[in-house]
């Protein structure tokens, strides 16, 4: 029986994004506070996903052995360093977490059966690495609160009622949303970037927090006046939002995961084009 494993590791570096082919002015346009010299730090952390079939010890690899190998090729070499000195890749294409995770893959898949590869920068900030060449994923984690009615227009309220229960009363009820946006694209071989991280954030800021935040859906967007305002129909909607944005700083929407509450979340994986409503292409993930 094939089944995947997770290591968590962890380590501690800093690193500077800079080029030296760019003036001052323009490394301070393309990284902006991240050109600071000597540079910056993080906590990073590390899962390392690995597949293989069951032995006859019920394990697909010895955890003593696998600890030992991420420590011995990466955490011994990058805790406590300056990234971009620590190994000869970060000379050429700068250490971001995209690009790291990237040539921790690469350092690690002669010696464990990996099926990915996930760095945490911080919570709100990581990538995963598969596998694919160039090709990368990046997420911003980030939040917003507000208010919504379950109910259609169409229907009474002891028909909304029965549907969706305590969700159609009339003032409707709040929640502290928590979203991550994933994106992906290949990462340039120069700064190691996917999209400008920057540019990045500011679009999911104009399309869904700010528009979102401390609103009634229901009331304040034109959207929800007739479409119910379910975590999975924002999760949608909030894809068809951040798709063409998202386009236009060079990458490609991959995922939306909308977290309603601890108990609630719902995926949505996206399309190469653009929807205005859920087709069959697409993929709902809710968790309940």
């Amino acid at each position: 029986m094939k089944c995947i494993i997770n290591r968590r590791a962890q380590f501690s570096a800093s690193h500077r994004y800079w080029l030296p082919e760019l003036s001052a002015a323009d490394n301070l346009a393309q990284f902006g506070l991240c050109t600071r010299s000597p540079g910056h730090g993080h906590n990073y952390v590390l899962y390392v996903a690995m597949a293989g079939e069951l032995d006859e010890y019920g394990m697909v690899l010895n955890l003593s052995d696998v600890k030992q190998v991420i420590k011995q090729e990466v955490t011994s070499q990058l805790d406590f360093s300056y990234l971009n000195e620590a190994w000869d890749e970060f000379r050429q294409t700068l250490p971001t977490t995209e690009n790291m995770a990237r040539v921790i893959w690469q350092r690690l898949s002669p010696h464990l059966p990996l099926v990915n590869i996930q760095l945490f920068e911080h919570p709100e900030l990581w990538a995963d690495y598969e596998g694919n060449g160039m090709e990368a994923y990046l997420t911003i984690s980030t939040h917003f609160s507000a208010a919504h009615r379950l109910a259609r227009p169409d229907l009474s309220f002891e028909q909304n009622s029965e549907i969706y229960g305590k969700c159609a009363r009339e003032h409707g009820h709040g929640h502290n949303y928590h979203l991550d946006v994933t994106i992906k694209g290949e990462i340039d071989p120069r700064t190691g970037m996917i999209a400008d991280l920057v540019a990045f954030q500011k679009a999911v800021d104009k399309w869904v927090v700010e528009p979102m935040d401390h609103s009634f859906l229901n009331k304040d967007l034109p959207y929800f006046a007739e479409v119910v305002p379910t975590a999975e129909n924002i999760a949608v909607h909030i894809r068809d939002l951040l798709q063409q944005p998202i386009r236009e700083i060079g990458a490609q929407l991959h995922k939306i995961k909308l977290i309603e509450s601890p108990n609630n979340s719902c995926e949505v994986y996206c399309t190469s084009e653009s929807a205005n409503s859920l087709t069959q292409a697409d993929r709902v993930l809710v968790q309940a």
